[in-house]
Formats: C-alpha cells, structure tokens, sequence
C-alpha cells in the first residue's frame, strides 16, 4: 500500500511559509516516507466508505490542532470568513489567537482512496492520499466541523466529496466544535 500527499493538503500540512499550526520538524517528503515506512496503530473508518484515518503516535513537535474553549480563553477568540482554496466559497471559521496548545500525542492522517481522489477531479498514482491530518492527544478522530460537512454535501463542484449530511454525525460535531477551537 502507498500513501501520498494530495495536492489539496500539501500546502495545508506543509505550507510554504511555515505556520505554527502546521506539521511541524519534517518535510512533506519525511512526512510521507514515515507513513509509507511505519505501520499504523490502528486503522479509524472515517466517515464515509473511501475515508480511513491512520493513528500513529507523533514523531515530531506538532502541536494539537484544538484547543478547549474555557471561561479563562474565551477573550482570546476570533473569526472570520475563509475559504479553503480560491474556488471554494468562504465559509464562518472561528480560532484561537495567542495560545500555546500541548505537543499532540498522536498524528492522524485522514486517507481517501485513489478511486474516490479521481472521482474529485483530483487523480493520485498511489494506493491512498493525505487530504487532511489531526493532531491530537487521544488516539481518536476530531469530529469533522458542521460546515466541513456542510461543504460535502454540497458535493465536489463546491470542495465537498458528495456524501450526505448525516444528522446524527452533524450533531456530535456541533457538541465537539461548540466546546473547542483550532488556534493560530
């Protein structure tokens, strides 16, 4: 089996200029090579039949991607309308500025499958490929935020995969991103 960086999270994961929220201490190259060379400790269905998630313990100093919102933080909230590439419509995000999360205990690359990647106008010549990864101290998955899966329901003419809301999903990750934030 070979897994590969998409061109979607390449510049997500590993931008050009760095970002503190970002993998952090490797390469895409290493990134890559390290997950085609170590085995996973475990394999997380994601939310649909073409998504898997591969739990490794982390190899680097990333930090967690989120952050619990607390009475204490709150203040340090902020918003704004973005879009995640130029053809994709903004949408209501919400971060934490000036925090200092803990190194994640895990790295969890979300995979879809090469089939599903083509059917995205997005071919890869490998097995499986990155289109996300969580970073996290649980070995389980982040629920996807409501308007990610907003976005694939809308389908792949609008960044979305196609699959369809499902409410009880929807409903969990409402209960998960009302209580926690991403940073920056």
């Amino acid at each position: 089996m070979r897994i590969i960086l998409t061109d979607f999270a390449r510049p997500r994961l590993f931008p050009r200029e760095p970002r503190r929220n970002t993998i952090q201490g490797i390469t895409a190259s290493e990134f890559e090579q390290h997950l085609n060379e170590h085995p996973p400790l475990s394999v997380l269905q994601g939310y649909a039949p073409f998504c898997v998630l591969h739990v490794h313990r982390n190899w680097t100093p990333t930090r967690c991607l989120t952050i619990p919102v607390t009475d204490t933080n709150r203040h340090l909230l902020r918003s704004g309308y973005e879009a995640r590439t130029r053809g994709e419509l903004p949408v209501l995000v919400r971060w934490f500025e000036d925090i200092e999360p803990p190194v994640a205990d895990y790295l969890i690359p979300i995979l879809y499958s090469r089939d599903q990647l083509a059917r995205e106008g997005s071919p890869i010549d490998a097995d499986w490929g990155i289109v996300g990864c969580m970073y996290s101290s649980e070995p389980l998955e982040i629920p996807m935020a409501p308007i990610t899966m907003m976005r694939n329901a809308l389908g792949v003419s609008e960044g979305g995969s196609g699959v369809p809301l499902d409410r009880a999903a929807y409903d969990r990750s409402v209960e998960y991103w009302s209580g926690h934030a991403n940073w920056r």
